[in-house]
């Protein structure tokens, strides 16, 4: 089968920091699915690895954490997919990833995808929607509403980042099946107008202080903080305009923190890592398939929209590179797609 790996950990800019190569197809077993990638997202998540994870004695390492494709085999524990199901997922980081023509995943990290989506449509929320639903009703606790009919709550979320990838699923839940009002940051005028899109109620300006533009709103206090990027930078704004026992839930991984400041709120800190449940092979691991039900049922509803920002054509090497080359320079705007082999 075709894939794109790496053999060692290259900056971007090297033609061997993502390469075509050629594998053996995996046979499915237990409770895996094998199924043949349709479209693939790129997320941060991928460049990192690639930076920080070199595959040992010369190997090659598949990366990738977001597909939509058809499932064509099941292993003899399988009991929720069949060969013909079109299907979306982030899969588990320890295993190889969605930069090849086939992979195998665990069912119970599977969901089937939105039915009113295109594959590259699909493929821009799987890893994105299992992180913001966690942050919002996991880490924050915000509680779920009907969609559309969601009773205005006294909950004010700030969501910095709310441009990205995963800021850009987080407004539409919280803004469909909460009652929460959202503010979002963004800092040029085609993020703004993106997150205004998605639905958020106000947005601020991460680049300014953020303090003085949040009490200019006069909407009361921040209730709960959605951390999507640079969490060092703007911690002590948190604990400035968070209310007593606010919750900061945070997906980035900053160096150090000062928490004793969360002390005279009782505030709390979470830290969202979407990958723990299929790490520890975790209890409720069916959760994730679940969730991702859920959210496809919500856009075939018609109640969210897909993230997909920029599609970069074909899965192979060279677009694989200039998709990673985008995100780490922080210029993209939702998700990044490519389709097809």
């Amino acid at each position: 089968m075709k894939a794109i790996g790496y053999k060692q950990s290259l900056p971007i800019t090297h033609p061997e920091s993502l390469i075509d190569v050629t594998l053996t197809q995996p046979i499915a077993t237990g409770r895996d699915l094998l199924i043949k990638v349709s479209a693939i997202a790129v997320n941060p998540a991928d460049y990192k690895v690639r930076l920080t994870m070199p595959p040992a004695n010369g190997d090659v390492k598949v990366i990738g954490w977001d597909a939509v494709g058809e499932v064509i085999a099941t292993g003899d524990k399988v009991s929720q997919f069949k060969p013909g199901d079109h299907v979306y997922y982030a899969g588990d980081i320890t295993r190889s990833g969605s930069n090849a023509e086939f992979q195998l995943v665990d069912e119970r990290l599977v969901g089937f995808k939105p039915k009113s989506l295109s594959n590259a449509e699909a493929a821009a929320l799987p890893l994105t929607a299992i992180t913001a639903w966690e942050l919002l009703f996991e880490h924050l606790g915000i509680k779920q509403q009907s969609p559309g009919t969601a009773t205005q709550s006294n909950e004010v979320i700030l969501v910095v980042g709310a441009a990205g990838g995963v800021g850009s699923i987080f407004v539409q839940l919280a803004k469909t099946i909460t009652g929460a009002t959202v503010i979002g940051t963004a800092s040029r005028e085609s993020s703004s107008e993106w997150v205004k899109k998605l639905g958020a109620d106000y947005v601020v300006d991460h680049t300014q202080p953020l303090t003085a533009q949040i009490e200019a709103l006069n909407i009361g206090p921040v209730t709960h903080v959605a951390s999507l990027n640079s969490t060092d930078t703007y911690f002590e704004s948190y604990t400035e305009v968070l209310a007593p026992f606010g919750k900061i839930a945070m997906i980035d991984d900053p160096a150090a923190l000062d928490v004793t400041k969360l002390k005279l709120k009782s505030l709390s800190l979470h830290w969202e890592f979407m990958f723990a449940r299929s790490m520890f092979n975790a209890v409720d691991m069916q959760a994730q398939s679940d969730l991702l039900n859920r959210v496809a049922d919500l856009v075939d509803q018609g109640y969210l929209k897909t993230t997909l920002g920029q599609h970069m054509g074909e899965i192979n090497a060279a677009n694989l590179r200039a998709a990673h080359s985008e995100l780490e320079a922080g210029r993209a705007i939702g998700k990044i797609v490519l389709e097809g082999f």
